[in-house]
């Protein structure tokens, strides 16, 4: 509701969500054009990466992690939704020069659309995820129905860094790759194949302080415990990633006019 109000003065809801819609669906189609399994491979690489680290810590590393197919399931699927966000968001104005140079098209959709497209794949994902879930026998019941919550909030706090990474890599092309790296260094400082409380006392702090870490841990927590997440880390989450979102949408307005020139 926030990108909405502020996507420019004349837009209105109706107009955003068409736009957004049509724009979600062309970057679906552009992605799994003239491929034989189609939007099937949006699934294709989370399942890879669950099958690899179910093996590894299963039956090599053993973690003693219980569910661990479905702990890592969990990890994994909101993971991908996060990087494959940000990443995507470097080239969401570059990579879309003709629309960027349209009079009046509100360009700050742009990140917004990056962010919605792989929320859609974390969807599509959603029904293997929760067999899975059925499965391994997981206790599934009523917390689930904080999900819709949880996913808001990782979109908003996405959102925010999205439009931060999508201006600074017009000014700065380099933008992307110090980003690979970055979020590379992340996802292994991230409990998403492992759990956080085996990380030694030293470095709790920097988990403590990733924001990724908490909403892990409640995806998990209602998914497999069963259990309602901790409210706490999640207002903490929730008034900070509005604030980014604030902020980034600031940031990005600054620089949008320059976006004609340098794109």
């Amino acid at each position: 509701m926030i990108t909405i109000q502020l996507l420019r003065p004349k837009a209105n809801l109706p107009y955003v969500r068409d736009l957004l819609r049509e724009l979600i669906a062309r970057d679906l189609k552009l992605r799994y054009k003239r491929s034989a399994l189609g939007i099937a491979w949006s699934l294709v690489t989370p399942l890879a990466q669950i099958l690899i680290f179910s093996l590894l810590f299963n039956r090599v590393l053993p973690l003693n992690i219980p569910n661990y197919t479905a702990f890592v399931f969990c990890g994994v699927l909101a993971w991908s939704w996060f990087q494959n966000s940000l990443y995507a968001a470097a080239g969401s104005i570059v990579d879309n020069r003709s629309l960027v140079r349209r009079p009046g098209f509100p360009v700050a959709v742009l990140p917004a659309v990056t962010v919605g497209t792989n929320m859609i794949q974390y969807l599509l994902a959603l029904p293997v995820l929760l067999i899975t879930l059925l499965i391994t026998g997981s206790a599934l019941g009523p917390t689930a129905l904080v999900l819709p919550l949880l996913l808001a909030l990782q979109f908003l706090l996405t959102l925010g860094i999205a439009y931060f990474i999508a201006a600074a890599h017009v000014g700065f092309r380099d933008t992307q790759h110090l980003l690979s790296i970055g979020l590379m260094l992340l996802f292994y400082m991230t409990p998403v194949f492992y759990r956080a409380d085996i990380v030694p006392p030293e470095y709790q702090l920097i988990y403590t302080l990733n924001p990724m870490t908490h909403m892990l841990s409640a995806y998990r927590t209602i998914l497999i415990a069963g259990e309602w997440p901790n409210p706490l880390p999640l207002g903490i989450i929730t008034i900070a990633a509005s604030i980014m979102l604030l902020i980034g949408y600031t940031f990005f307005r600054s620089a949008s006019d320059r976006f004609v020139e340098e794109v």
